[in-house]
């Protein structure tokens, strides 16, 4: 496989629910993450963002809500809101405020797992973006985060194929350093323009049949990059 599995983030203050929900998204192919309030879940979302958000909205330092709005701000991945609250208006004002799913406890692991997949699936799909992508001899997977060269696995860091994957998910738009920049390395880095030069520069070492005159990843001088797709 030339990436790591999914990662998927579970911001909940209750341990048994990292327990039994951990090792069943384990078995079911995803990388876990957690965190335990909302100041850790926003903190970790801008390191590194997850592919899709598992979110209580009872947490002991922040409303749910307020975690929501703020991390809506720079995260545009799937949010799934897990919460024992049930009053439909707040279902409704979650959704309305950028939550793709909302899940209410108790829950069936099963069940979570199932809006997990269809929140992962629109994500990939939204905008007309092809699931899978052929272009100058490399394929990409977007949904197995699978990358081939001529046939033959490509061996990509976990960073250099979400840097890949967001150019891929653009469907042959550019994407500013600061918009790459924030997706893949979190809002902290969005001036880091030469580390992001650095990951172009190996992704074409890795899929161009000539690095130094590259077909796939075209630059835009002074803007940023955009994915050669048909």
């Amino acid at each position: 496989m030339s990436a790591s599995r999914p990662r998927i983030l579970v911001i909940d203050d209750e341990p048994q629910i990292h327990r039994f929900l951990g090792p069943a998204m384990e078995a079911a192919g995803y990388d876990y993450v957690r965190a335990e309030d909302g100041a850790a879940g926003l903190k970790e979302i801008a390191r590194r963002a997850p592919d899709a958000v598992v979110l209580d909205l009872g947490l002991p330092d922040l409303d749910g809500r307020v975690v929501l709005d703020r991390a809506r701000a720079f995260y545009k991945g799937p949010i799934v809101i897990l919460s024992a609250r049930d009053k439909e208006t707040e279902k409704i004002d979650a959704l309305d405020a950028g939550a793709d799913d909302y899940v209410q406890k108790p829950f069936g692991v099963g069940e979570l797992l199932a809006r997990l997949r269809v929140a992962l699936r629109h994500a990939l799909t939204s905008g007309g973006v092809p699931v899978r992508i052929s272009a100058h001899g490399v394929e990409i997977d977007l949904e197995r985060r699978l990358v081939t060269r001529g046939g033959e696995p490509a061996r990509l860091s976990p960073r250099e194929y979400d840097l890949l994957a967001q150019l891929a998910s653009a469907g042959g738009k550019v994407m500013t350093h600061r918009q790459l920049l924030t997706a893949v390395w979190g809002p902290a880095h969005d001036e880091d323009v030469q580390y992001l030069r650095v990951f172009v520069a190996q992704l074409r070492q890795k899929l161009e049949a000539d690095p130094g005159e590259p077909h796939l990843i075209l630059t835009e001088p002074g803007v940023g990059y955009r994915l050669d797709v048909p």
